[in-house]
């Protein structure tokens, strides 16, 4: 077969299995399609296919084959963040700066500081830091990877749990905007090349100068011609932020940050990350799985996992009562609220991708990422859903 035949079955691959699982097992209560879609990336890669079936796996996924799916999979991370960084809405948070600032400020730290002790935990043993990470950009950017919240998924589980529009799931939203703000300025920072720094800030100050045209531009132009001239923007912004020594997911979160909710009519934007999850970021997905690794033994990689999902969940919560006790909340509002924004998935996994490039974590502290995104996110719609169930007048409490 040559490489197209092979490309075509790989992507066949992609689609279907998780497709069956989700559809064939019901299991869309704990397991959404986007969390099976990554869990299936993790058992198609080296250290399960891998393992049991090498040949098969070294048909599928030869460097070829693999070198094109990595292609599709940065442009469908470039458009998913860009979409993340557009619905970012700060201007709620401002109405409401001193309560969204509190909770996201606990819910952030809190985590933060319980995953840095946890990647300390870590650091005692061999195999975990990257090879041109510094101890202190590791600890970071374990204890970040902890405190993430993934704001698109968080938008589908709220819509899921029919919370979305009504005021908790505002707040909720507020809070995990600003959390999205300081992760991205966190990562900036331990990107930081030292023996770039200048192109790094050229990059900046380019980006700052540049992004006031660029919005000048847009204010004048057509809905139709936004669209297209989004997707020029995010282009440049991402090749400035990789060339720079940063990431072209930095750029790309920036493209988007910069541009105005609703400069996009909302429900063409919803439908555009609906159709981005369908049609690419399935790709992203197996490509995660293929950068997996069990080197260091599956029981120290589950073990690691465990220590950061308690780390993770642990510190939300903790973050989340806290504020509940400092702003007077009803009782049961900060469980929910904790939980709910503990969510990882996609954007701790983009993050997790981004440190394993630039070699600040290996890739089996990669695997125990991504092992705890999964499980976090499968945590979310059981627990929370029934404690909705018991507690429906906070849904309509708008604080």
């Amino acid at each position: 077969m040559n490489t197209t035949e092979i490309f075509l079955i790989a992507m066949a691959i992609i689609f279907t299995l998780p497709w069956l699982i989700w559809r064939v097992g019901g299991t869309d209560y704990y397991a959404p399609l986007v969390v099976v879609q990554i869990v299936t990336g993790i058992l198609l890669g080296p250290g399960v296919l891998g393992r049991f079936s090498p040949d098969a796996y070294a048909f599928v996924f030869n460097p070829a084959v693999v070198q094109s799916l990595n292609g599709i999979a940065w442009w469908a991370v470039m458009l998913f963040v860009m979409i993340a960084g557009v619905e970012l809405d700060l201007r709620q948070a401002w109405a409401h700066r001193r309560e969204s600032s509190i909770t996201a400020g606990l819910a952030l730290g809190t985590p933060l500081a319980f995953g840095c002790l946890a990647a300390g935990l870590m650091l005692l043993h061999d195999g975990w830091i990257g090879p041109r990470a510094m101890a202190w950009q590791f600890v970071l950017g374990i204890g970040m990877a902890c405190a993430v919240t993934a704001l698109p998924i968080l938008i589908l589980l709220m819509e899921k749990l029919a919370i979305l529009r009504q005021p908790i799931g505002q707040r909720i939203l507020r809070y995990a905007s600003l959390d999205d703000i300081a992760i991205w300025g966190v990562l900036a920072l331990i990107l930081m090349d030292w023996g770039r720094v200048g192109r790094q800030l050229g990059f900046l100050v380019a980006f700052a100068l540049v992004g006031y045209a660029f919005r000048a531009l847009m204010r004048r132009l057509a809905e139709r011609d936004r669209w297209y001239v989004a997707l020029i923007w995010l282009t440049v912004c991402a090749f400035g932020a990789d060339w720079s020594g940063l990431h072209f997911m930095v750029g790309a979160f920036l493209a988007g940050a910069i541009m105005d909710t609703e400069w996009f009519d909302q429900e063409r934007m919803d439908l555009l990350r609906h159709h981005v999850l369908l049609v690419v970021m399935p790709v992203f997905f197996l490509s995660t799985g293929l950068r997996t690794n069990w080197t260091l033994g599956g029981e120290a990689v589950f073990v690691a996992a465990g220590i950061l999902l308690v780390a993770a969940v642990g510190g939300k919560l903790l973050g989340a009562h806290i504020a509940g006790r400092l702003l007077n909340w009803a009782p049961g509002e900060a469980s929910i609220i904790g939980w709910l924004l503990q969510t990882k998935a996609l954007i701790m996994i983009i993050f997790a991708n981004i440190l394993l490039d630039k070699q600040v974590i290996s890739s089996e502290a990669f695997t125990a990422l991504l092992l705890m995104a999964v499980a976090s996110t499968m945590l979310t719609v059981p627990v929370v859903a029934p404690k909705l169930q018991r507690l429906r007048e906070i849904v309509w409490r708008s604080n």
